[in-house]
C-alpha cells in the first residue's frame, strides 16, 4: 500500500479537484485540513507515509524534517519555486521532488493585489462592518485616477499590474535592483531609483522573489519615503518588509497597507498585526482560485502516476533511478 499525504487542504477540496481513485486500489490518500506547525508535530504525523503533496510552501521540508520520514521517496509541491524544501537532503535519501505548473497563479496574485488597492482606497471592508453593525457611512475615500503607482519588481506578475493601473488613470513607474531601462520601456512604465519611488508613489507594490539580496528591501527608511496616507501592498512574500518598522508606521497613521503575506504563515492568532490598524489582511490567498487549485491537484496526480510507472516528470531533484514501488 502506498500512502499519500496530501498537506495543508484549507479548504477540503483537495479530494474533489482531481482523480485520486486514477492511482490504483493500492493507494492510500489521507488529507490534512491543517498547517503542522511544528517539526515534531509534522514528523510524528508523516512518518508512515511515502509520498507528501505540499501545497506551495505552506510545510517547510528541511533537512532536519526529511531524516524523520522513513517511508518517504516522493515529494510533489504546486508551482515550480520552492525555497522550503532541503533538496540536497531529499536526494541524498533517495527522495524524487516533482512540482506542477503555476496554473493561473499569473492572473490571480495581480487581481487579488487590485483588491487590496480598491478596498484601502474606499475603506470597503470598513464599510461593510460598519453598516453591517446598524451604522452608516464615517470614512472619505480617495480615487486612484490622475495617482501614480510604483511597482517593487517588474517581473511576470508586476508586469501584469501595469495595465490595469493605466486603466485607471494611473501613472506607473518601477523599480528592483536589477531593472533596465529596456524592460520598463517594454511594459510601458517609467524606471525610477528605488528613493523617487517611495517618495512619490500613492500606492507601493511588491512583486519581488524573496533571496538574502531582497530581505527587508523595504525598511524603515523606504516607509520614512511615503507620502502619508500612501499604499502598501505586499502579494509576495511577508520578509520583504522589515515588520517592526511596518507596525510603527501603521500605528502612527502614516501609511495603510494591504498585505496577502506575512513573515510566519499562518499569522499566529497573537500576532500584533492582527490589530494592527490602517491595514487590510488577507491569508496569502494571491494564488487561491478554483482554476489554480484544479491545476495543482490535477499534475499532483499526474506526477504521482508517472513516478509509479519509473519516468518521472517535472522533476525539480532527483536520485538515480532504481526500482519503481
Amino acid at each position: 500500500m502506498l500512502r499519500i499525504a496530501v498537506l495543508d487542504d484549507y479548504q477540503d477540496v483537495a479530494l474533489r479537484l482531481a482523480d485520486w481513485s486514477s492511482l490504483g486500489s493500492d493507494c492510500d490518500v489521507v488529507r490534512f485540513g491543517c498547517n503542522l506547525a511544528g517539526e515534531d508535530e509534522a514528523a510524528r504525523a508523516l512518518a508512515g507515509f511515502d509520498v507528501l503533496c505540499l501545497m506551495r510552501e505552506r510545510m517547510p521540508l528541511p533537512a532536519t524534517l526529511i531524516d524523520r520520514l522513513p517511508k518517504l521517496k516522493l515529494v510533489v509541491v504546486t508551482g515550480a519555486r520552492v525555497r522550503t524544501i532541503d533538496m540536497e537532503a531529499a536526494v541524498a535519501r533517495g527522495i524524487t521532488v516533482c512540482h506542477t505548473f503555476a496554473g493561473e497563479s499569473a492572473h490571480a496574485t495581480p487581481e487579488l493585489a487590485w483588491g487590496l488597492i480598491l478596498s484601502l482606497a474606499r475603506f470597503i471592508p470598513e464599510e461593510d462592518r460598519r453598516i453591517r453593525e446598524g451604522g452608516w457611512q464615517a470614512t472619505i475615500g480617495t480615487v486612484l485616477g490622475g495617482k501614480t503607482l510604483g511597482l517593487v519588481g517588474l517581473g511576470k506578475l508586476g508586469s501584469r499590474m501595469a495595465p490595469i493601473a493605466r486603466a485607471f488613470g494611473m501613472e506607473v513607474m518601477a523599480w528592483s535592483p536589477n531593472l533596465t531601462d529596456e524592460r520598463a520601456a517594454e511594459v510601458g512604465v517609467r524606471r525610477v531609483d528605488k528613493q523617487t519611488l517611495f517618495g512619490e508613489a500613492d500606492v507601493v507594490s511588491l512583486h519581488l522573489i524573496l533571496s538574502e539580496r531582497t530581505r527587508n528591501i523595504v525598511s524603515a527608511g523606504e516607509l520614512a519615503l511615503m507620502k502619508r496616507g500612501a499604499i502598501l501592498i505586499n502579494t509576495s512574500r511577508g520578509p520583504l518588509v522589515d515588520e517592526d518598522a511596518l507596525l510603527a508606521a501603521l500605528r502612527e497613521g502614516r501609511i495603510r497597507a494591504g498585505l496577502d503575506v506575512f513573515d510566519m504563515e499562518p499569522l499566529p492568532a497573537d500576532h500584533p498585526l492582527r490589530h494592527a490598524p490602517n491595514t487590510v489582511l488577507t491569508p496569502h490567498l494571491g494564488y487561491v482560485t478554483e482554476g489554480a487549485y484544479r491545476a495543482f491537484y490535477r499534475d499532483t496526480v499526474e506526477n504521482i502516476r508517472a513516478w509509479r510507472e519509473g519516468r518521472p516528470v517535472r522533476v525539480l531533484a532527483a536520485p538515480n533511478l532504481g526500482e519503481t514501488p
